[in-house]
């Protein structure tokens, strides 16, 4: 964009994607207040090469966009070598309504993120993780019809705690928050299957045999209408 300085850029980007300013600054290893400041304070002035370079690839822009010299901005991603790790997107929905079917898995596309992004995202193995696709409106507002979620399939049943969830019941695909109830007895584990959206039921009292857990939602990402 024309006269656009670096920090309305970065401001804009993270606009266009959803991208809370505290989680850009997780991704560049930073604390998590360092990208508002420098989009509202100034502080820094400019962004250190390494952080400039991997916001750039982030968001697919060239590096001058950010403030890199214009000599420096003709980045490939063949640049990056091994910093890339491909994440699969699959053909299927998870459900935030009553739930979907889960046919076949078939694999839409690669996406490449910074392997210390997906680092701090998920412990799990690369090939542990997937992109889906969010169905339907019960996890609103924390996430919508259309959303991309990325799904820590090694972050499953055995650690299972606090957060939202990709669970199967009944060859359905769900996406739900669990929120895990007070244990009544040493060695219990229930949980309450919780949506966001007041509009939808809550399920109290379940335990690890009532739904197969898919994996963690570490991630999600929408497209700003």
């Amino acid at each position: 964009m024309v006269d656009e300085t670096p920090r309305q850029a970065l401001e804009r980007l993270a606009g266009e994607r959803g991208d809370d300013l505290s989680a850009l600054s997780r991704l560049i290893g930073r604390n998590p207040a360092y990208v508002q400041q420098f989009i509202r304070r100034g502080t820094p002035k400019k962004l250190a090469e390494d952080d400039r370079r991997v916001l750039a690839e982030y968001f697919g822009v060239a590096e001058s966009v950010l403030g890199a010299p214009e000599r420096a901005s003709r980045v490939t991603l063949g640049d990056f070598g091994g910093d890339l790790t491909a994440v699969a997107r699959y053909a299927v929905g998870a459900s935030a309504g009553a739930g979907a079917l889960a046919g076949e898995e078939a694999e839409l596309s690669r996406i490449a993120f910074p392997k210390r992004w997906l680092r701090d995202m998920a412990a799990s193995d690369p090939n542990e993780l997937s992109i889906i696709a969010v169905q339907g409106d019960s996890m609103e507002p924390v996430l919508s019809d259309g959303d991309e979620i990325l799904v820590d399939r090694g972050d499953g049943a055995e650690r299972l705690r606090d957060g939202i969830y990709v669970l199967r019941q009944d060859d359905a695909l769900i996406v739900k928050r669990i929120a895990m109830n007070p244990a009544r007895q040493r060695g219990t584990r229930r949980f309450t299957i919780k949506s966001d959206n007041p509009g939808y039921p809550d399920w109290p009292d379940c335990g690890p045999g009532d739904v197969d857990v898919i994996g963690r939602v570490v991630w999600a990402g929408r497209k700003i209408a």
